[in-house]
């Protein structure tokens, strides 16, 4: 096959790029699965709790993630504020995964024991009372909102069939534990379990 023919039909260049992106991608992503510093959890990590797994629901449901990235990359600009530069082990029981890109709020990757619970709960409740220039919107309704307990522990047994170690106590226990919390409970236990898993050592 010389150049010249290949050029002009567009069809078959469409497919030669497709498989050389392809087989160039496989070549670096593929060996990355097989790696323990990849693919094994911290080891001081522990499964989310039954109302941190809620929590995590509340923080997709809501599009947080459409403007808090939770990965801090090895740059000297991000660890001096936001702290140690994020390592692949501590998404290894996330499903999915919310890395994100965008910042149009703080990265959230370190948040975890920054600020009190009562912080987060007036800053959701009303961003701009702690921080003026925000542009986060309120939600008020959070704290006004039950959880339904009726699919915690079908979540818990989900995740574990995913490979996250829950025991059958976790298990049994999930929907006691988050009944009659809000969505604000939850969603403030969640954050502040970000990031607690990484130690100055790590």
């Amino acid at each position: 096959m010389n150049h010249a023919r290949l050029e002009k039909h567009i069809g078959l260049m469409a497919l030669v790029m497709v498989l050389a992106v392809s087989v160039g991608g496989l070549t670096q992503i593929v060996p990355l699965f097989f790696q323990d510093v990849i693919t094994k959890p911290l080891a001081n990590m522990r499964p989310r709790t039954a109302l941190e797994v809620e929590g995590r629901d509340v923080f997709i449901a809501n599009g947080c993630v459409g403007c808090h990235s939770q990965m801090i990359r090895p740059l000297r600009a991000e660890t001096e504020r936001y702290g140690h530069y994020s390592l692949a082990g501590e998404s290894a029981w996330d499903h999915p995964f919310l890395w994100g890109s965008k910042r149009t709020g703080p990265d959230l990757a370190r948040v975890g024991k920054r600020y009190s619970d009562a912080w987060h709960v007036a800053h959701l409740m009303d961003p701009r009372s702690l921080v003026p220039e925000s542009v986060m919107p309120a939600y008020p309704f959070l704290a006004q909102t039950l959880l339904d307990s009726s699919h915690t522990a079908r979540k818990l047994q989900t995740l574990r069939a995913l490979g996250v170690p829950y025991s059958d106590a976790d298990i049994a226990g999930a929907a006691a534990a988050v009944r009659g919390k809000t969505e604000m409970d939850a969603l403030v236990a969640y954050l502040q379990g970000l990031g607690t898993a990484v130690t100055a050592g790590d």
